[in-house]
Parts: structure tokens; sequence; C-alpha cells
């Protein structure tokens, strides 16, 4: 993928137009040039906006390709969901807590991204033997910041038990048979 823009450059503020042609085949409209999967998961790494569209039928494929990118990173030797992990989040699609496991995966994501970005601007001036040594389990400033990511996912889990209870209490309430 070649990283200068082409003359007519995606519109300031507007994601970056990727279609897919039915020969499987991906042109980024912004560089007027075919892309690979690995040129969209490198737009995804440089958080750049994106979007795909088939050509066609101008519907949006994104997150259809960023599941077959991470289809291929599972493939590629070192996974990062086991199997049991897997079957686990397969078993809450069309479960009624699927919109909530989500919004929980989503949050989760998020927060452990924001503290490994804290970590990354805190080790900058860091010695690759300090490095080592600060990612060894025991140390207590590693135990300190994976404890405040476990308090903040429980925290997490606990706000989304009570919008359920909520949302239940209510859906019941509903029900509620006056004598």
């Amino acid at each position: 993928m070649t990283s200068k823009k082409a003359s007519n450059p995606a519109t300031p503020g507007q994601p970056r137009v990727i279609k897919k042609y039915p020969n499987r085949r991906l042109y980024d409209t912004d560089t007027s040039t075919y892309i690979t999967l690995a040129d969209v998961k490198q737009l995804v790494l440089d958080n750049e906006a994106f979007v795909v569209r088939d050509a066609k039928t101008n519907d949006d494929l994104t997150r259809s390709i960023m599941l077959q990118i991470i289809l291929e990173e599972e493939a590629g030797g070192a996974p990062m969901f086991s199997e049991a992990a897997l079957a686990n989040i397969i078993r809450f699609y069309g479960n009624a807590m699927q919109g909530f496991m989500g919004s929980y995966l989503e949050k989760n994501v998020q927060a452990f991204t924001d503290l490994q970005a804290k970590f990354a601007e805190q080790s900058k001036s860091v010695s690759p033997e300090t490095w080592a040594q600060l990612m060894n389990v025991q140390n207590p400033m590693v135990q300190g910041m994976m404890g405040n990511y476990a308090e903040q996912s429980k925290a997490m889990f606990e706000k989304m038990q009570e919008q359920m209870q909520k949302q239940a209490e209510q859906m019941f309430g509903a029900f509620t048979i006056k004598r």
C-alpha cells in the first residue's frame, strides 16, 4: 500500500473509503490502489478511520473485513483466544445477555488499551534491562496496574449487573398483578 495520498484525498474528517469488489479485491479510493488485508490491518494499527463498502451494493463490510483480519491472526500461530473462550463467546449469541456482553467486552478492551498506553508512556525512557525487571509479574508496580485493571473490570461488571436488574424490575413490574 502506498502511504502517500492521491490527488483527491478523502474529505477531511471523513473516513477513508475502501471498496470490496466481487473478485474479493480491496480498492483504496484514497490512494487509487488495490490493497490487501495486511494493508487494512495497518490502517487499524495506525488508528486511521476507514469504512469498507461493497462496490456493487454499497453495503458496509467493515466489521466483516475486521473479523477476517482477526481470523487470519488467530490462524497465524499465536492465537489470542482459546477454544474455550471462543465457545463461550459463541454461546452468548442469541442469549438475553448478548448486548450486555458486547458492551462489557468493549469497555474491558478499552480499559486494557488505556492501561497499556499509560504504561507505554511511562516507560519510554526505560532501558531494556529495567524493562525486563518491570515486566516481572512479581513486580509490585505491575501487580498494582493489573489490580487497578481488575478493579475497573469488576466495577464495569457490577454496573452491568445493576442495569440488568433495573431492566428486569421494569419489565416484570409491568406484569405485576394488583390485589
